[in-house]
């Protein structure tokens, strides 16, 4: 968005971004207050769900939940930082010891952390400062 090269017209291309999170109220919140920010949300409830849609879908970002069924965060962070190497992930958890997962995270590849509960203007921010 913001950096973007504007296009014939004076609209920027609009990011897309997938959030992945087990807990439907994360998701449904995360898509409303990005998309109220101008993007667009896709949005998967585990990382198996998540990857399928990457099969066919382009994305500039990924929020990616460390405590899932199915297919843990971490996993899918390792997963994507090797298939993927040019998508930007944040890695988002509150769970107990979530520093430790949190740094962890980061050695396998994601470009930032949050920690649940994260505010709007956190989101917003992190996201804006990953696509720049």
């Amino acid at each position: 968005m913001v950096g973007e090269e504007v296009r014939e017209g004076g609209r920027r291309p609009m990011a897309t971004i997938l959030c992945i999170d087990d807990e439907d109220s994360v998701r449904i919140t995360c898509q409303f207050a990005l998309e109220q920010a101008g993007y667009r949300v896709l949005t998967a409830k585990n990382g198996k769900h998540g990857l399928q849609l990457l099969e066919h879908q382009a994305v500039d970002l990924i929020l990616v939940d460390i405590f899932m069924p199915e297919m843990d965060g971490l996993e899918l962070i390792r997963l994507l930082h090797k298939t993927r190497p040019a998508s930007k992930i944040i890695a988002i958890s509150g769970a107990s010891g979530v520093l430790d997962y949190l740094d962890t995270a980061k050695h396998l590849g994601a470009h930032d952390t949050l920690m649940k509960p994260v505010s709007l203007q956190e989101l917003l921010d992190a996201v804006s400062a990953q696509l720049n």
